[in-house]
Protein backbone atom coordinates (compact mmCIF):
# COMPACT_ATOMS: atom_id res chain seq x y z
CA UNK A 1 0.00 0.00 0.00
CA UNK A 2 2.86 2.34 -0.84
CA UNK A 3 1.97 6.02 -0.94
CA UNK A 4 -0.78 5.67 1.68
CA UNK A 5 -1.56 8.85 3.66
CA UNK A 6 -1.49 8.62 7.47
CA UNK A 7 -4.11 11.37 7.72
CA UNK A 8 -6.56 10.26 5.01
CA UNK A 9 -9.87 8.53 5.84
CA UNK A 10 -9.89 4.76 5.43
CA UNK A 11 -12.25 1.82 5.85
CA UNK A 12 -11.07 -1.36 7.55
CA UNK A 13 -13.26 -4.42 8.18
CA UNK A 14 -16.36 -2.38 7.33
CA UNK A 15 -15.42 0.34 9.85
CA UNK A 16 -14.94 3.86 8.47
CA UNK A 17 -12.09 5.71 10.21
CA UNK A 18 -11.16 9.38 9.96
CA UNK A 19 -7.45 8.55 9.61
CA UNK A 20 -4.87 5.84 10.29
CA UNK A 21 -3.90 7.10 13.76
CA UNK A 22 -4.92 5.04 16.77
CA UNK A 23 -5.04 6.23 20.35
CA UNK A 24 -3.23 3.58 22.35
CA UNK A 25 -4.66 2.34 25.68
CA UNK A 26 -3.60 4.67 28.49
CA UNK A 27 -4.25 3.81 32.13
CA UNK A 28 -5.43 6.99 33.84
CA UNK A 29 -6.89 5.56 37.11
CA UNK A 30 -9.93 7.81 37.35
CA UNK A 31 -12.79 5.34 37.70
CA UNK A 32 -14.44 4.83 41.08
CA UNK A 33 -13.53 1.82 43.21
CA UNK A 34 -16.54 -0.03 41.82
CA UNK A 35 -14.93 0.20 38.38
CA UNK A 36 -17.49 2.65 37.00
CA UNK A 37 -16.84 5.49 34.55
CA UNK A 38 -19.11 8.40 33.64
CA UNK A 39 -19.19 12.02 32.48
CA UNK A 40 -15.51 12.67 33.25
CA UNK A 41 -14.36 9.83 31.00
CA UNK A 42 -16.93 10.79 28.36
CA UNK A 43 -15.38 14.25 28.18
CA UNK A 44 -11.84 12.86 28.07
CA UNK A 45 -12.44 10.37 25.26
CA UNK A 46 -14.73 12.75 23.39
CA UNK A 47 -11.95 15.35 23.31
CA UNK A 48 -9.74 12.78 21.55
CA UNK A 49 -12.33 11.53 19.07
CA UNK A 50 -10.43 12.84 16.02
CA UNK A 51 -8.22 9.75 16.31
CA UNK A 52 -9.02 7.21 13.64
CA UNK A 53 -9.56 4.62 16.35
CA UNK A 54 -9.51 5.01 20.14
CA UNK A 55 -8.63 1.96 22.20
CA UNK A 56 -9.70 2.49 25.79
CA UNK A 57 -7.59 2.13 28.87
CA UNK A 58 -7.28 -1.45 30.11
CA UNK A 59 -10.71 -2.46 31.41
CA UNK A 60 -10.90 -5.34 33.87
CA UNK A 61 -13.11 -8.33 33.08
CA UNK A 62 -13.19 -9.38 36.76
CA UNK A 63 -12.54 -7.32 39.92
CA UNK A 64 -9.56 -9.51 40.85
CA UNK A 65 -8.13 -8.72 37.41
CA UNK A 66 -7.52 -5.03 38.17
CA UNK A 67 -3.88 -3.99 38.03
CA UNK A 68 -4.34 -0.96 40.25
CA UNK A 69 -6.81 1.22 42.08
CA UNK A 70 -9.46 3.29 40.28
CA UNK A 71 -9.32 1.05 37.20
CA UNK A 72 -12.51 0.72 35.14
CA UNK A 73 -14.28 -2.56 34.59
CA UNK A 74 -16.90 -4.41 32.59
CA UNK A 75 -17.46 -7.31 34.98
CA UNK A 76 -20.93 -6.08 35.97
CA UNK A 77 -23.97 -4.91 34.02
CA UNK A 78 -24.06 -1.83 36.23
CA UNK A 79 -20.89 -0.61 34.54
CA UNK A 80 -22.47 -0.51 31.07
CA UNK A 81 -24.30 2.81 31.41
CA UNK A 82 -21.15 4.80 32.18
CA UNK A 83 -19.34 3.36 29.19
CA UNK A 84 -22.38 4.16 27.04
CA UNK A 85 -21.81 7.83 27.90
CA UNK A 86 -18.24 7.43 26.62
CA UNK A 87 -19.15 5.77 23.33
CA UNK A 88 -21.94 8.29 22.70
CA UNK A 89 -19.48 11.18 23.22
CA UNK A 90 -16.95 9.67 20.80
CA UNK A 91 -19.55 8.82 18.16
CA UNK A 92 -21.07 12.31 18.38
CA UNK A 93 -17.72 13.66 17.19
CA UNK A 94 -17.33 11.15 14.38
CA UNK A 95 -14.89 8.87 16.21
CA UNK A 96 -14.61 5.12 16.64
CA UNK A 97 -13.74 3.33 19.87
CA UNK A 98 -12.77 -0.20 20.94
CA UNK A 99 -12.73 -1.36 24.55
CA UNK A 100 -9.58 -3.10 25.72
CA UNK A 101 -10.48 -6.13 27.85
CA UNK A 102 -7.94 -7.09 30.48
CA UNK A 103 -6.99 -9.39 33.33
CA UNK A 104 -3.88 -8.28 35.22
CA UNK A 105 -3.19 -11.70 36.70
CA UNK A 106 -0.33 -11.75 39.22
CA UNK A 107 0.05 -7.96 38.81
CA UNK A 108 -3.03 -7.33 40.92
CA UNK A 109 -3.48 -7.35 44.71
CA UNK A 110 -5.91 -8.86 47.21
CA UNK A 111 -7.05 -5.39 48.30
CA UNK A 112 -8.27 -4.71 44.76
CA UNK A 113 -10.51 -7.78 44.70
CA UNK A 114 -14.00 -7.39 46.11
CA UNK A 115 -13.52 -10.59 48.13
CA UNK A 116 -9.90 -10.03 49.16
CA UNK A 117 -8.57 -13.00 47.22
CA UNK A 118 -4.89 -13.40 46.31
CA UNK A 119 -3.89 -12.59 42.72
CA UNK A 120 -3.72 -15.41 40.19
CA UNK A 121 -1.21 -16.61 37.61
CA UNK A 122 -0.44 -19.65 35.44
CA UNK A 123 1.92 -20.86 38.19
CA UNK A 124 2.80 -19.65 41.69
CA UNK A 125 4.84 -16.47 41.31
CA UNK A 126 6.06 -13.62 43.49
CA UNK A 127 6.48 -10.50 41.39
CA UNK A 128 9.09 -7.99 42.48
CA UNK A 129 8.02 -4.38 42.84
CA UNK A 130 4.86 -2.63 43.96
CA UNK A 131 1.28 -2.09 42.84
CA UNK A 132 -0.92 1.00 43.24
CA UNK A 133 -3.80 0.37 45.66
CA UNK A 134 -6.41 2.63 47.24
CA UNK A 135 -4.09 2.88 50.24
CA UNK A 136 -1.01 3.71 48.19
CA UNK A 137 1.87 1.66 46.80
CA UNK A 138 2.27 -1.81 48.32
CA UNK A 139 4.43 -4.83 47.52
CA UNK A 140 3.11 -7.43 45.11
CA UNK A 141 1.81 -10.57 46.78
CA UNK A 142 2.49 -14.22 46.02
CA UNK A 143 0.17 -15.19 43.17
CA UNK A 144 -1.44 -18.62 43.19
CA UNK A 145 -1.94 -20.89 40.18
CA UNK A 146 -5.36 -20.99 38.54
CA UNK A 147 -7.19 -24.31 38.57
CA UNK A 148 -8.59 -25.73 35.34
CA UNK A 149 -12.09 -24.76 36.45
CA UNK A 150 -10.93 -21.20 37.12
CA UNK A 151 -9.27 -21.02 33.70
CA UNK A 152 -12.62 -21.83 32.11
CA UNK A 153 -14.07 -19.03 34.23
CA UNK A 154 -11.51 -16.59 32.82
CA UNK A 155 -12.65 -17.41 29.29
CA UNK A 156 -16.27 -16.86 30.31
CA UNK A 157 -15.38 -13.55 31.98
CA UNK A 158 -13.83 -12.21 28.79
CA UNK A 159 -16.86 -13.29 26.77
CA UNK A 160 -19.25 -11.68 29.25
CA UNK A 161 -17.26 -8.43 29.25
CA UNK A 162 -17.25 -8.47 25.44
CA UNK A 163 -21.04 -8.72 25.50
CA UNK A 164 -21.26 -5.77 27.91
CA UNK A 165 -18.95 -3.78 25.62
CA UNK A 166 -21.38 -4.38 22.78
CA UNK A 167 -24.29 -3.27 24.95
CA UNK A 168 -22.31 -0.13 25.81
CA UNK A 169 -22.06 0.84 22.15
CA UNK A 170 -18.41 0.16 21.42
CA UNK A 171 -17.31 -0.44 17.83
CA UNK A 172 -15.22 -3.46 18.78
CA UNK A 173 -12.98 -4.87 21.48
CA UNK A 174 -9.28 -5.50 21.96
CA UNK A 175 -8.09 -8.42 24.09
CA UNK A 176 -5.03 -7.47 26.14
CA UNK A 177 -2.53 -10.27 25.51
CA UNK A 178 0.63 -8.32 26.29
CA UNK A 179 2.94 -6.91 28.98
CA UNK A 180 3.05 -9.96 31.27
CA UNK A 181 -0.59 -9.67 32.31
CA UNK A 182 -2.51 -12.92 32.69
CA UNK A 183 -2.86 -14.01 29.06
CA UNK A 184 0.73 -13.06 28.22
CA UNK A 185 1.96 -14.77 31.40
CA UNK A 186 0.41 -18.01 30.12
CA UNK A 187 2.28 -17.57 26.83
CA UNK A 188 5.79 -17.18 28.27
CA UNK A 189 7.83 -20.07 29.65
CA UNK A 190 9.34 -17.88 32.36
CA UNK A 191 5.96 -17.36 34.02
CA UNK A 192 4.16 -20.54 32.92
CA UNK A 193 5.50 -23.69 34.60
CA UNK A 194 2.31 -25.71 34.31
CA UNK A 195 2.40 -29.38 33.33
CA UNK A 196 -1.23 -29.72 32.22
CA UNK A 197 -2.98 -28.75 28.96
CA UNK A 198 -2.12 -25.07 29.53
CA UNK A 199 1.63 -25.47 30.03
CA UNK A 200 4.77 -26.92 28.49
CA UNK A 201 4.55 -26.80 24.69
CA UNK A 202 3.96 -23.66 22.66
CA UNK A 203 0.54 -25.00 21.68
CA UNK A 204 -0.43 -25.50 25.31
CA UNK A 205 0.88 -22.13 26.51
CA UNK A 206 -1.04 -20.36 23.73
CA UNK A 207 -4.24 -22.25 24.54
CA UNK A 208 -5.79 -19.75 26.96
CA UNK A 209 -5.23 -16.71 24.76
CA UNK A 210 -6.72 -18.52 21.77
CA UNK A 211 -9.71 -19.78 23.77
CA UNK A 212 -10.37 -16.23 24.91
CA UNK A 213 -10.14 -14.97 21.32
CA UNK A 214 -12.58 -17.64 20.15
CA UNK A 215 -15.03 -16.71 22.90
CA UNK A 216 -14.85 -13.01 22.08
CA UNK A 217 -15.25 -13.68 18.36
CA UNK A 218 -18.53 -15.44 19.11
CA UNK A 219 -19.78 -12.14 20.54
CA UNK A 220 -18.26 -9.65 18.10
CA UNK A 221 -17.26 -11.56 14.98
CA UNK A 222 -13.59 -11.60 13.92
CA UNK A 223 -13.72 -8.31 12.00
CA UNK A 224 -14.40 -6.30 15.18
CA UNK A 225 -12.04 -8.25 17.42
CA UNK A 226 -8.47 -7.09 18.08
CA UNK A 227 -5.62 -8.38 20.20
CA UNK A 228 -2.58 -6.63 21.67
CA UNK A 229 0.69 -8.57 21.67
CA UNK A 230 4.19 -7.62 22.81
CA UNK A 231 6.33 -10.36 21.27
CA UNK A 232 9.67 -9.11 22.59
CA UNK A 233 8.51 -7.06 25.55
CA UNK A 234 10.11 -7.63 28.95
CA UNK A 235 7.48 -5.91 31.07
CA UNK A 236 7.86 -6.72 34.77
CA UNK A 237 11.06 -8.60 34.00
CA UNK A 238 9.31 -11.45 32.19
CA UNK A 239 10.43 -13.04 28.93
CA UNK A 240 10.22 -16.18 26.83
CA UNK A 241 13.27 -18.25 25.99
CA UNK A 242 12.31 -18.55 22.31
CA UNK A 243 9.70 -15.94 21.36
CA UNK A 244 9.81 -16.19 17.57
CA UNK A 245 8.21 -19.66 17.17
CA UNK A 246 5.81 -18.86 20.02
CA UNK A 247 4.42 -15.71 18.45
CA UNK A 248 4.56 -17.15 14.94
CA UNK A 249 2.24 -19.89 16.18
CA UNK A 250 -0.04 -17.35 17.85
CA UNK A 251 -0.31 -15.17 14.73
CA UNK A 252 -0.96 -18.18 12.51
CA UNK A 253 -3.82 -19.23 14.80
CA UNK A 254 -5.19 -15.66 14.81
CA UNK A 255 -5.20 -15.81 11.02
CA UNK A 256 -7.11 -19.10 11.15
CA UNK A 257 -9.77 -17.26 13.19
CA UNK A 258 -9.65 -14.33 10.75
CA UNK A 259 -9.02 -11.90 13.63
CA UNK A 260 -9.44 -8.39 12.25
CA UNK A 261 -6.82 -6.35 14.12
CA UNK A 262 -3.38 -6.90 15.66
CA UNK A 263 -2.06 -4.15 17.93
CA UNK A 264 1.63 -5.09 18.00
CA UNK A 265 4.05 -3.44 20.41
CA UNK A 266 7.50 -3.12 18.88
CA UNK A 267 10.17 -3.41 21.58
CA UNK A 268 9.45 -2.63 25.23
CA UNK A 269 6.39 -0.41 25.55
CA UNK A 270 7.23 3.19 26.39
CA UNK A 271 10.89 2.32 26.97
CA UNK A 272 12.71 1.29 23.81
CA UNK A 273 12.16 0.23 20.22
CA UNK A 274 15.26 -1.95 20.23
CA UNK A 275 14.57 -5.31 18.63
CA UNK A 276 16.31 -8.46 19.80
CA UNK A 277 18.72 -9.56 17.05
CA UNK A 278 17.30 -13.09 16.84
CA UNK A 279 13.69 -11.98 16.36
CA UNK A 280 12.23 -10.97 13.02
CA UNK A 281 9.22 -8.77 13.75
CA UNK A 282 8.87 -8.12 10.03
CA UNK A 283 7.97 -11.79 9.70
CA UNK A 284 5.00 -11.31 12.00
CA UNK A 285 3.98 -8.13 10.18
CA UNK A 286 3.98 -9.96 6.87
CA UNK A 287 2.29 -13.02 8.34
CA UNK A 288 -0.74 -11.34 9.89
CA UNK A 289 -3.61 -11.00 7.42
CA UNK A 290 -5.75 -8.42 9.23
CA UNK A 291 -5.20 -4.76 10.07
CA UNK A 292 -1.80 -4.23 11.70
CA UNK A 293 -1.55 -1.40 14.24
CA UNK A 294 2.12 -0.64 14.89
CA UNK A 295 2.79 0.60 18.38
CA UNK A 296 5.55 2.05 20.57
CA UNK A 297 7.37 5.39 20.60
CA UNK A 298 6.50 6.47 17.07
CA UNK A 299 7.29 10.01 16.00
CA UNK A 300 5.36 11.88 13.35
CA UNK A 301 8.04 11.20 10.73
CA UNK A 302 8.30 7.53 11.63
CA UNK A 303 4.53 7.11 11.46
CA UNK A 304 4.21 8.76 8.06
CA UNK A 305 7.08 6.70 6.66
CA UNK A 306 5.83 3.37 8.07
CA UNK A 307 2.34 3.82 6.61
CA UNK A 308 3.62 5.11 3.26
CA UNK A 309 5.95 2.11 3.00
CA UNK A 310 3.13 -0.30 3.83
CA UNK A 311 4.79 -1.74 6.95
CA UNK A 312 1.69 -0.95 9.03
CA UNK A 313 -1.93 -0.12 8.35
CA UNK A 314 -2.25 2.18 11.37
CA UNK A 315 0.09 3.76 13.90
CA UNK A 316 -0.76 4.02 17.60
CA UNK A 317 0.28 6.97 19.74
CA UNK A 318 0.00 6.77 23.51
CA UNK A 319 1.44 9.37 25.87
CA UNK A 320 1.22 12.24 23.34
CA UNK A 321 -2.58 11.94 23.54
CA UNK A 322 -2.50 12.82 27.25
CA UNK A 323 -1.49 16.46 26.83
CA UNK A 324 -2.74 16.84 23.26
CA UNK A 325 -6.45 16.03 22.92
CA UNK A 326 -6.26 17.14 19.28
CA UNK A 327 -3.08 15.17 18.58
CA UNK A 328 -4.18 14.27 15.06
CA UNK A 329 -4.59 17.92 14.10
CA UNK A 330 -1.25 18.83 15.69
CA UNK A 331 0.55 16.02 13.86
CA UNK A 332 -1.04 16.97 10.56
CA UNK A 333 0.05 20.60 11.01
CA UNK A 334 3.46 19.51 12.35
CA UNK A 335 2.72 21.74 15.34
CA UNK A 336 4.49 21.58 18.72
CA UNK A 337 3.21 19.00 21.19
CA UNK A 338 2.49 19.46 24.89
CA UNK A 339 4.57 17.18 27.11
CA UNK A 340 2.19 16.37 29.96
CA UNK A 341 3.56 16.33 33.48
CA UNK A 342 4.01 12.75 34.69
CA UNK A 343 2.18 13.68 37.91
CA UNK A 344 -1.01 14.11 35.87
CA UNK A 345 -0.95 10.60 34.43
CA UNK A 346 -2.59 8.56 37.18
CA UNK A 347 -5.48 9.35 39.50
CA UNK A 348 -7.29 12.55 40.38
CA UNK A 349 -10.07 14.37 38.59
CA UNK A 350 -10.26 16.88 35.74
CA UNK A 351 -6.83 18.39 36.38
CA UNK A 352 -4.29 16.78 34.10
CA UNK A 353 -7.07 14.82 32.41
CA UNK A 354 -9.62 16.95 30.59
CA UNK A 355 -8.09 20.42 31.04
CA UNK A 356 -5.48 20.29 28.27
CA UNK A 357 -6.58 22.79 25.59
CA UNK A 358 -6.83 22.10 21.89
CA UNK A 359 -4.31 23.79 19.63
CA UNK A 360 -6.61 26.60 18.51
CA UNK A 361 -7.51 27.43 22.12
CA UNK A 362 -4.02 27.17 23.62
Amino acid sequence: MAGTDLFAPVTFNGLSLQNRIAMSPLTRARADMAGRVGPLQATYYGQRASAGLIITEATAVVPEGRGGAFIPGLWDDGQIAGWKQVTDAVHARGGRIFCQLWHAGRLSHSSLDLQGRAPVAPSPYKQEGQVFTEGGMVDFEEARALSLEEIAGVVTAFADAARRAKDAGFDGVEVHGAHSYLLDAFLRDMTNKRTDAYGGSIENRARLLLEVMEAVVKVWGPERTAVRLSPIGHAYGAWDSNPEPLFTHVVEKLNDMKIGWLDMVEGDTGITREIEPSFDLQKLRRLFKGVLIANNLYTRAMAIEAVEAGRADMIAFGRPFIGNPDLVERLKADAPLVDADLRAYYGGGERGYTDFPAMDAA
